[in-house]
């Protein structure tokens, strides 16, 4: 039977035991890679101070290296049913192979500062994967508004036929919108990317320990200095990574809200392929947009996801509280749930087809009375003046439509959609380390 870590001689009752462990047995795989990556960093510093013998790292860090080949190219690596989590799994195998020798490797940490580095080390990978699913969609959405940035449709303001907007302005809201995302996303990794390594239990270690050594090391851009901010930092950092993540979220929920809409017959701006939507079982002229309704839900959850993690770390002293745990089982699958819904948006939003000649239908006339307005105000006529003598026009029914006469060049117009300089933004903001 594997003995706890922190084993004195006598056991918790089996309930106890079953609530606390919880879903960490399941979520800490994810983990196991970055506990023996972290494991390494630490023995290559204790060695460094004398802690443990050159041969003794050698030993310690080839069967290291071992577990890593099966955790990362096998599936059959597990945490087994009496351990309790990935570091103790780390630690029961080493001393399995090794006897004491492993047993040295927690000497000047804690499973508090081990799950820090843990944590820290998944999240900048994760959001390397986030950044890179972002830009994906980033450019379908650019080429989108390139190659419709002449088609026209109305723009809506308190859902009401407003002013004539195209879709290569809409396609490309959705693009600045993200490189918004990708700098909030940037900030993130920013906060993320310091080395919590030891701090140990939350109040540092009187061995000598070498902090930066570690920092270079994992490859962190610093360390958190103080030992007890170290531990603070739990729920902080999570909290940031969820707003990052809810940012994302709030985009691709309107874009699916806007397409859901769009589709519709009463609007029929665009239309989706066969193969993007379901049927029903009792209508057969359906064709349901569900791809983008379940984004539409999907990433409503999703923006939930900050206000879960404030609430489950509310209240709390400094130190370590094992509230905390509960922190993996709200944002490991929010990232699983945020890589696939962009995954998804990709794929379906480069499969959209705008359609063509929308404004001429009769019943968006009037979104062309600002383009009157403006057209009287060219001619010399105050803009107040202007606006009552359209306002005329329409309720005498006299004002004509104006389709031909678009002509708008202003930035961030329909006839100036500034997709180069969206794109060098995007470009500026991707490097996630300067």
């Amino acid at each position: 039977m594997a003995k706890k870590l922190w084993d004195k001689g006598y056991t918790t009752d089996q309930i106890i035991e079953q609530f606390t462990i919880g879903k960490d047995r399941e979520l800490d795989i994810e983990l196991a890679k970055y506990d023996v990556i972290g494991t390494i960093a630490h023995i290559t510093m204790l060695e460094s101070i004398g802690l443990i013998k050159p041969t003794e790292l050698e030993q310690l860090t080839k069967e290291l290296n071992r577990i890593q080949d099966e955790i990362t190219t096998t599936n059959t690596f597990e945490i087994e049913d009496e351990v309790e989590d990935i570091h103790s799994q780390i630690e029961l195998l080493l001393t399995r192979k090794l006897g004491d020798l492993g047993k040295k490797i927690h000497a000047g940490r804690s499973r508090n500062d081990q799950v820090l580095v843990d944590i820290r080390l998944y999240l900048k990978d994760q959001i390397k994967e986030i950044q890179s699913l972002s830009k994906a969609l980033f450019e379908v959405l650019i080429h989108s508004a390139d190659e419709y940035k002449k088609v026209l449709v109305p723009g809506y303001t308190h859902t009401q036929a407003a002013m004539p907007s195209s879709f290569g302005l809409w396609f490309s809201a959705y693009a600045e919108s993200l490189v918004d995302d990708m700098e909030v996303l940037k900030g993130t990794y920013k906060v993320v990317n310091r080395n919590p390594l030891g701090s140990a239990a939350g109040y540092g270690s009187s061995f000598p320990l070498n902090r930066q050594m570690t920092t270079e090391l994992l490859g962190f851009e610093s360390m958190v200095y103080n030992s007890v901010y170290a531990q603070m930092g739990r729920g902080k950092t999570e909290q940031v990574v969820a707003f990052a993540i809810a940012n994302i979220a709030s985009t691709l929920n309107k874009l699916a809200a806007d397409v859901c809409l769009y589709n519709s017959q009463n609007f029929n701006f665009i239309h989706l392929p066969n193969e993007l939507t379901t049927g029903s079982s009792i209508m057969p002229h359906k064709k349901n947009p569900d791809v983008f309704e379940l984004l539409r839900a999907k990433t409503n959850v999703l923006k939930t996801l900050p206000n879960q993690i404030m609430m489950s770390i509310s209240n709390l002293t400094s130190g370590y509280h094992r509230d905390y745990q509960l922190l993996k089982e709200l944002l490991f699958p929010a990232i699983t749930e945020i890589k696939d819904c962009l995954s998804i948006t990709c794929y379906a939003v480069s499969k959209i087809e705008p359609a063509k000649d929308v404004l001429k239908d009769p019943k968006y006339k009037l979104i062309f009375s600002v383009e009157a307005v403006n057209d009287l105000v060219i001619n010399g006529t105050p803009f107040r003046e202007a606006y009552l003598q359209v306002a005329k026009m329409i309720d005498k029914g006299e004002l004509k439509s104006q389709t031909s006469k678009l002509n708008h060049t202003h930035e961030g117009s329909i006839g100036n959609l500034m997709l180069k300089d969206i794109q060098r933004r995007m470009e500026n903001v991707l490097n996630l380390e300067h």
